[in-house]
């Protein structure tokens, strides 16, 4: 008679966790989840699911909740978040995303977010951007800035954006990828 119990009960146990993936996956789907850290905690349970039909149920909306995390401008306002003295160039993240879209090698991940700040990282643009935003006459009321402002601009600009980039891609302990 115990054994017909615990079956029961863990056969419950898989409803509730069944249940549990399929309101993660509906979150994911109506974008009802769509922060880093949020969406970074359910990448983690998908993960880690131990049924391969459940992993398998992730992947289309995980990737499509990436999609729109990075499309509806969130990971850019995440990023200004995290760069309030000096906020991260638009154009920066644009050109990012779009070298990402353009990379055969991009399908190695589900992650947009995690390949944008990659490509961020890796393809130097925080100096590229941070040296043509110091340049701009509107951050100096109209005038051109000297050489040595601009410079010391550009700097700022430098820290305070990898900063952000290198605290965003803490969130991946292990690289979000197929391979």
């Amino acid at each position: 008679m115990s054994s017909s119990r615990s079956g029961h009960r863990g056969s419950r146990k898989g409803r509730q966790q069944q249940s549990s993936v399929q309101q993660l996956i509906d979150s994911l789907r109506t974008h009802r989840v769509n922060t880093l850290t949020e969406l970074c905690r359910i990448e983690r349970v998908a993960a880690s699911c131990e049924n391969e039909e459940d992993a398998q149920a992730f992947q289309a909306p995980m990737t499509s909740a990436w999609d729109y995390y990075v499309n509806s401008n969130q990971f850019l306002t995440e990023l200004r978040g995290l760069t309030r003295n000096y906020p991260i160039s638009g154009e920066l993240v644009d050109q990012a995303h779009q070298l990402v879209r353009n990379d055969p090698n991009s399908n190695r991940s589900w992650n947009l977010a995690w390949l944008c700040l990659v490509k961020i990282r890796d393809e130097g643009l925080i100096p590229t951007y941070a040296q043509a935003d110091a340049w701009r006459k509107e951050m100096w009321g109209g005038r051109d800035p000297t050489q040595e402002e601009a410079d010391q601009l550009a700097q700022c600009f430098e820290y305070e954006w990898t900063q952000a980039v290198e605290n965003m891609l803490r969130h991946w302990p292990v690289t979000p990828t197929w391979y």
